[in-house]
């Protein structure tokens, strides 16, 4: 099963508002998958996979529409938004991997940034560079795209996707 799949089954699971905005999706959950796909998901990549696309549908219900939770209240779909945050960055907690909770971190500041300013492709590069770097750690390339996003350099967006081209 499909880590949006089983996010979506644990939303039901927990009951209230949120279970009763859950929708049926066909998303595949590419960034869940990205972070899994890496070394550092080894022995845990489902773990991984359900968290990532847990703070992702969080991002989504923020800046968008999302693919599981479909509230039709615009302050529902922001606190479940802050809950999907909540619900991944705890799991990854759990897991104790700290260096994996310092990129996502990245990822919400940098998305949020980008969106600020109107760049939504310098934000989906955020996005599947971050879940690159869950999976297989980070390094100087990413840290260099990372502070171009920073510093909404026009080539950011390319700079991040040439990290993930890379991995």
């Amino acid at each position: 099963m499909s880590a949006v799949r089983r996010l979506a089954e644990l939303l039901q699971g927990d009951g209230g508002l949120i279970a009763g905005a859950v929708a049926p999706t066909r998303a595949d959950g590419s960034h869940g998958a990205a972070a899994a796909a890496g070394p550092r998901a080894d022995g845990r990549r489902d773990d991984y996979a359900l968290l990532v696309e847990a703070i992702f549908e969080g991002y989504l219900q923020h800046y968008g529409s999302g693919r599981v939770v479909r509230p039709d209240d615009p302050d529902l779909a922001l606190l479940a938004g802050d809950r999907l945050f909540a619900l991944g960055l705890a799991r990854l907690a759990e897991l104790g991997d700290l260096a994996a909770v310092s990129e996502l971190a990245d990822v919400i500041s940098l998305a949020a940034q980008a969106h600020a300013e109107g760049d939504p492709e310098r934000a989906g590069a955020v996005w599947a560079a971050g879940a690159a770097a869950v999976g297989h750690g980070g390094g100087p390339d990413l840290e260099a795209a990372k502070a171009a996003a920073r510093a909404g350099e026009q080539g950011a967006a390319a700079a991040l996707r040439a990290v993930v081209t890379e991995r």
